[in-house]
């Protein structure tokens, strides 16, 4: 029971992400010749090209099941019937949705030629902010909907110098590149490419979290006093880790600690006060879990 619940509230989330990428794609991006990258984007410059003859959903159907087939090896026999199942939904979603989204955006969302809206840019903004929330409910239950992170996997078997992450940017550039030449129009590449750019940093927000704090890393000759000072006046939990400076050959204390953005200064004043010659290193942190911060979740 307990694990047929999981699978549910997992498919659950397939279908919010998938809803959330149809909801943009038909009011953002393929309405207006908006294609970053991906197979959505050879499946909007087909599109156009048949003058909406050849459906976005099909397309990108008959593109990604074969690449799902053929990467059934390498990434596993669960990842990939759930992607399928993300990808005949995503594809579903589009065309059944397209008629009376494409007619909202028409009447609601487009200028008064009804062809294009007033301001392109702010379109591409927000279809990228909206693909990259979809895919993320999509990714965060261990699935895809589209196939060029496959392709980018099964190319780099063949050309394996090359990482699977450069190998995405260039599938995807090159899809921006196409549309760019089909559509003879070097301002659409550039949205797309906005669009693409957006989509990538929101999927990170919300995969890896976006309450950043900071890890600092002191070392000192008064490790212990900055330590205890840190524990009592911002109640922060301390590790010290064995060190040794390699020129003098000294054993120290490293201190490690981990502080919300807005404790910063004061870690900061109170070094400062306690050894003014200490060195400090701070590091981004995307998320921290655990006491004091974000509770353990289902990731």
């Amino acid at each position: 029971m307990k694990r047929m619940m999981k699978h549910t509230l997992s498919l659950l989330q397939i279908l919010l992400g998938s809803i959330i990428l149809a909801l943009a794609m038909n009011l953002f991006l393929i309405p207006y010749k908006i294609a970053p990258g991906g197979v959505s984007g050879i499946a909007t410059v087909l599109l156009h090209l048949s003058d909406g003859k050849i459906p976005v959903g099909v397309t990108m159907l008959v593109i990604n099941i074969p690449l799902f087939l053929s990467g059934l090896r390498a990434r596993g026999k669960y990842f990939i019937i759930k992607s399928i199942v993300g990808a005949v939904l995503l594809s579903a979603l589009i065309d059944l949705s397209e008629p009376w989204l494409s007619d909202f955006a028409v009447r609601f969302l487009s200028s008064t030629n009804g062809t294009e809206p007033q301001d392109l840019l702010l379109y591409a903004i927000a279809g990228g902010v909206a693909s990259g929330l979809g895919l993320g409910f999509v990714f965060k239950e261990e699935a895809t909907t589209g196939g060029t992170d496959m392709a980018a996997a099964l190319l780099h078997k063949v050309f394996p110098w090359i990482p699977v992450g450069k190998m995405l940017i260039v599938l995807d550039g090159l899809v921006v590149l196409f549309a760019t030449i089909v559509f003879k129009s070097f301002r659409l590449g550039l949205y797309s490419t906005i669009a693409l750019y957006l989509s990538a940093k929101t999927l990170d927000a919300f995969l890896e979290g976006i309450n950043f704090s900071k890890s600092l890393m002191i070392i000192s000759s008064k490790a212990d006093i900055i330590a205890k000072s840190l524990m009592e006046e911002i109640d922060r939990g301390v590790t010290g880790l064995y060190g040794k400076g390699m020129y003098t050959d000294n054993p120290y204390t490293v201190l490690l600690c981990v502080v919300k953005k807005e404790e910063i200064h004061k870690v900061k004043n109170i070094v400062r006060e306690i050894d003014p010659n200490a060195f400090v290193l701070l590091t981004d942190v995307r998320e921290v879990l655990g006491e004091g911060f974000s509770p353990h979740h289902k990731g």
